[in-house]
């Protein structure tokens, strides 16, 4: 029996999961279109080696920077680079490369890897780089990257899909429990062969965990269960939950030994190295009020959110698109929005968005009591009110995982994560104006410095002159003297 410890606070939610997750994965249609944003993750975008007019296969490198490689999902022709929006609240366009499918989907030759463990630790995470693997758990941190850290003892491959409406991972351990086994060995690998590999499933996931069981029989992996109460998918607490080891947000994992990824991850690091697939698709859950066949579809990156969701049947009545789950996900302002590597879900909701009306905190503390990371929510609300940013930040401000607990439990239906958004945005905008007031003090400090020395130089220079002058004057006359005598 393992030891299981837990993290402060967490909240019992309804999941509505039964919408979508007795369902298996089918695979969504090949678009017309694929549109493919040069920027699908965190970092700078990359940099297209196409052009337009240019054929592409499928599964070739189209873009890429030293941190990513973005692949054409189809075989096709590129027919524009050019901005489209993408998903983000604000409507937010960017430089995306847009194929135009030929309904073929021919691959490239693909290069799969036949011993991975005969390849160093380096040459394995140069092919899951080539392959354009990211975090597919939400953060979509390049994977090659986050496998570097050396002396790591323990690797958690995370399964507990704690968010509401979300079951892309359930129906991904139960379908491919194979392959979340054996990508997270080669992570192990990878990482110099860590003491530990647990994949970690929540309590409520019961074919999901006997699915992981046989597949990791002859297997060091542990199957551990968590107990289901959100967020225990958020990094932060399953470390606490299965380690007892409590991080703060300034301190990344691989500080104390221990790197976490996604269950999907593991699956992409598999096909990788086994078949030499790159990252072209995802698995997305489709669902909400507005859905009349909810399911969980293999969707190719770059496919049109409107186009996935026709093929579930999307009502007209529809008033509200989230990308992710209902606690933490983006409201999107419209569906004609491509498909990226952090895309796992979509809920399409017919209920309209009325906001509660707001009353006046009670000071019940149902906020400090459900908070994951042990923070005093209210506390950090009057002081967001004040404008007394030194003092949020003295509260652990930047400890906030805006999880959206504290705005559920809260009585008087005060929107406490959209104070801390702007508590956040505020404390990085007067660091950046205090870093450029500093900036701009010290080049005006080194004009000043500079106008002096160069003062300085000068009267030293007439000095040197005036010296030289009246030595070449007695000079003159010592000569004078001399010849007169």
């Amino acid at each position: 029996m393992t030891h299981l410890w837990k993290f402060h606070g967490g909240i019992k939610l309804d999941g509505h999961k039964t919408l979508s997750c007795d369902k298996p994965i089918i695979q969504a249609k090949i678009p017309q279109f694929l549109v493919l944003p040069l920027l699908q993750h965190k970092g700078e975008p990359a940099d297209p080696i196409v052009k337009v007019g240019d054929y592409v296969f499928k599964g070739q490198i189209i873009a890429q920077n030293a941190a990513s490689s973005i692949h054409a999902s189809s075989s096709g022709t590129v027919i524009a680079i050019e901005a489209h929006n993408i998903p983000h609240p604000s409507g937010l366009k960017v430089d995306c490369i847009v194929i135009e499918t030929d309904a073929k989907d021919q691959w490239l030759e693909l290069e799969p890897i036949s011993d991975y463990t005969s390849l160093s630790a380096d040459e394995v995470r140069q092919h899951i780089a080539k392959a354009g693997i990211v975090g597919l758990g939400g953060a979509g941190f390049p994977t090659h990257i986050k496998l570097k850290p050396t002396k790591i003892a323990t690797l958690i491959i995370n399964g507990a899909e704690c968010e509401p409406y979300i079951t892309c991972d359930d129906r991904l351990m139960r379908e491919r429990a194979k392959e979340v086994v054996l990508g997270a060995e080669i992570i192990s690998h990878t990482l110099g062969g860590v003491k530990r590999c647990i994949i970690a499933v929540e309590d409520n996931k019961v074919d999901a965990y006997q699915a992981l069981l046989i597949a990791s029989a002859n297997s060091n992996v542990e199957i551990i269960k968590v107990p289901t109460i959100y967020p225990m998918g958020g990094e932060t607490q399953l470390i606490e939950v299965l380690t007892g080891n409590k991080l703060s947000r300034s301190n990344l994992p691989a500080s104390i030994g221990i790197v976490v990824q996604n269950v999907e991850t593991a699956s992409a690091v598999y096909r990788a190295i086994e078949y030499g697939e790159p990252l072209l698709s995802r698995i997305v859950t489709v669902t909400g009020s507005g859905v009349h066949k909810p399911q969980n579809m293999a969707v190719l990156l770059g496919t049109s959110m409107r186009f996935v969701l026709e093929q579930c049947e999307v009502t007209s009545k529809v008033n509200r698109l989230i990308m992710g789950g209902s606690m933490m996900g983006l409201s999107l302002p419209n569906d004609d929005i491509p498909i990226i590597k952090t895309t796992n879900c979509l809920i399409a909701s017919e209920e309209n968005e009325i906001a509660a009306s707001t009353m006046p905190c009670i000071r019940c503390g149902s906020c400090a009591e459900i908070c994951p990371m042990d923070l005093l929510p209210q506390q950090l609300y009057w002081f967001t009110k004040a404008k007394d940013f030194q003092k949020v930040e003295e509260y652990k401000i930047f400890d906030c995982i805006e999880c959206g607990a504290c705005s559920y439990v809260c009585p008087s239906s005060i929107p406490l994560v959209s104070y801390y958004h702007y508590a956040k945005s505020e404390i990085h905008i007067n660091k950046s104006e205090a870093k450029k007031s500093e900036l701009a003090r010290q080049r005006h400090d080194f004009r000043n410095f500079r106008i002096e020395r160069e003062k300085k130089e000068r009267a030293e220079r007439h000095k040197k002159a005036a010296t030289k002058s009246k030595a070449a004057i007695k000079a003159e006359i010592a000569k004078a003297r001399a010849e007169k005598t």
